[in-house]
């Protein structure tokens, strides 16, 4: 008789519990090694949608100048949204890109007002997380990552966002396969992480990411999570 369905089942149900033990203890670690971030509450969700796409592809110090300069030119986001693109490129110029980013932004804000009637995002809070990541990243310039850390670090819903540090760590350690984009990191970790789980460790992994598991030569020999990393044994360990 032909069971190699049922073994087939069994191999992948064995492969997700497998991985989920695995970033359960990736998570004790890194809470051992970092402590439990505090909880970071001080932008709305609309500027936190703002901020999150001035962070596309730059570090944290230009995006938080840019995002200072356009609040400082722009005190509202409606007159953000009104205003003439060149004003609003011309502010957030340190972070890079800013044509594209000033157009995704204006066209965000006027989204939201078209299909809110204001600029508000507090009924995301009440929406089934797909249905609200969905609307989201229909959204120009909104991607898997902006979405998840507008549902999680505004409203704290069940989103993991992936960073380029969480996608080069999680992929080191084996967590997810090595070809997975960016994109298709969200859903497996989703999969392998407790949802009460996702906001410290997604600030852990970044904070590991830049102190410990660098690009281009990370400090294995630091690492607490080393017996645990793929990458350790194919390059260093046995």
């Amino acid at each position: 008789m032909d069971t190699g369905g049922e073994s087939g089942i069994k191999s992948v149900d064995d492969e997700c519990a497998a991985g989920r033990a695995k970033a359960a203890e990736v998570q004790r670690r890194l809470l051992k090694a970092y402590g439990e971030p505090d909880w970071r509450s001080d932008l709305d969700p609309v500027s936190e949608l703002v901020s999150t796409i001035l962070s596309q592809n730059t570090n944290d110090s230009n995006r938080d100048v840019a995002y200072e300069r356009l609040r400082a030119c722009l005190p509202a986001w409606e007159q953000v949204r009104d205003a003439d693109l060149e004003t609003v490129v011309e502010a957030i110029r340190p972070a890079g890109l800013a044509n594209q980013k000033g157009a995704h932004i204006q066209a965000a804000l006027r989204t939201i007002t078209r299909e809110r009637g204001e600029l508000c995002l507090d009924f995301l809070a009440e929406w089934p997380v797909p249905q609200a990541k969905a609307w989201l990243q229909a959204m120009n310039g909104v991607g898997p990552k902006t979405a998840a850390i507008v549902l999680l670090f505004s409203f704290r819903r069940p989103a993991f966002p992936v960073d380029t540090h969480v996608h080069r760590v999680t992929k080191r350690l084996g967590l997810i396969g090595g070809e997975a984009s960016r994109e298709e990191a969200h859903d497996k970790l989703e999969q392998l992480i407790e949802p009460e789980a996702y906001y410290a460790l997604h600030l852990n992994v970044i904070r590991h990411g830049r102190q410990v598991c660098a690009s281009r030569s990370p400090c294995c020999s630091d690492c607490v999570l080393r017996d645990l990393c793929d990458y350790f044994k194919r390059h260093i360990g046995e």
